[in-house]
């Protein structure tokens, strides 16, 4: 006896937009459970975890800070997921385009006069910083057949110890009391606040720009449509003259400039100075965003709402429940998790079929 997946003959548009949710609620229940076995009741878990950060004001500018970065390299990862392409590195390009781009900052501290060109300047080296370091797993794959899985995750951790090394040496602020971190970037350098002394900024105007440039991309160019058909139908998009190594290159291009921007916005944003460390793992909760979002624009900003939600929630509830952080880890991976089963029960139905296996 086995068990077969069979295409259904029609694929209900109520059933896969239902999906999601029920699988949001399956990760709800058994978090429930999970959270009543460490002796906390589920009903405060919930009320901390998901209704908390979107009660206050600061909670919710909070959350938008940490949605911005996961949407905006959630969205460059689409490109190369829907041809079939897999960029696991954009911890690294983000890391490498934040410290580009802070190197912008910190070669005109103190730069008095005109200043206007600072920022769009940072930002560029940010995004050219991420396209040239996503480049290299694309080149090894294009000329030499290397898979870019490993490639781009290892580059991730020369890219960590890059940043590690110009922190505590050249870029250190020599007057900053042997602290392994950079002058503080001056405020042509920093991106503006959005509303007067609180955290939100307009690296979430940049985020959701991204957002809907991917959308439109995607979905209504014949760029998007030769991306979708390579990824489906390699054969076939041979056959109607696409270059499978042209677009690896420029979906490597899209998801490590999309990276490398959200680096610096991070950096210029939140943070206002290059430190050791400058990612909380952006880049690899990022994967988990892009298929909660199904690989689509609008989706992945649902979805980047969503972990963010979490994220602030599980840091609330490790302080006033005492419950581990991996806790919302383990939620996150569990709800990608189900949201895929739910997406392959969609479009496919189990058969239990007599005989052994082909």
């Amino acid at each position: 006896m086995r068990l077969d997946l069979v295409p259904r003959p029609h694929r209900s548009p109520l059933a896969e937009a239902l999906a999601p949710a029920l699988a949001f609620l399956a990760a709800v229940l058994v978090g429930g459970v999970a959270v009543s076995l460490l002796g906390v009741s589920p009903a405060a878990a919930f009320v901390v975890y998901f209704v908390a950060p979107l009660s206050e004001l600061w909670s919710l500018q909070e959350v938008a800070v940490k949605a911005a970065p996961l949407a905006l390299i959630a969205t460059g990862l689409a490109f190369c997921y829907r041809a079939n392409l897999w960029n696991i590195g954009a911890e690294g390009q983000f890391v490498v385009g934040g410290l580009a781009g802070g190197m912008v900052a910190i070669a005109t501290h103190g730069s008095t006069g005109f200043t206007l060109w600072i920022l769009p300047a940072m930002l560029a080296a940010g995004t050219l910083a991420g396209i040239a370091y996503a480049m290299i797993p694309a080149l090894l794959r294009v000329r030499l057949g290397v898979s870019e899985i490993l490639t781009s995750l290892m580059l991730v951790y020369v890219a960590e110890l890059l940043l590690d090394y110009m922190a505590r040496g050249p870029l250190r602020d020599p007057a900053g009391y042997n602290f392994p971190q950079s002058v503080a970037f001056d405020e042509a350098a920093r991106l503006p606040a959005l509303m007067e002394g609180d955290a939100l900024h307009a690296g979430v105007l940049v985020a959701l720009a991204a957002v809907g440039l991917g959308a439109v991309v995607l979905g209504r160019s014949l760029f998007g449509f030769e991306m979708r058909l390579v990824g489906a139908s390699p054969r076939a998009a041979r056959f109607a003259g696409f270059s499978a190594e042209r677009l690896t290159l420029l979906a490597f291009a899209i998801s490590g400039g999309a990276a490398g921007l959200a680096g610096i916005v991070e950096v210029a944003g939140r943070i206002g100075q290059l430190q050791p460390s400058i990612s909380p793992g952006y880049g690899f909760t990022a994967i988990i965003v892009a298929f909660l979002g199904r690989l689509s624009p609008v989706g992945i900003l649902v979805a980047a709402f969503v972990i963010a939600v979490t994220t602030i929630g599980g840091e609330a509830a490790q302080i006033d429940l005492r419950l581990p952080l991996d806790l919302t880890r383990a939620f996150q991976g569990l709800l990608l998790g189900l949201v895929l089963g739910a997406d392959v029960l969609t479009r496919f139905r189990l058969r239990l079929v007599a005989g052994t296996a082909r």
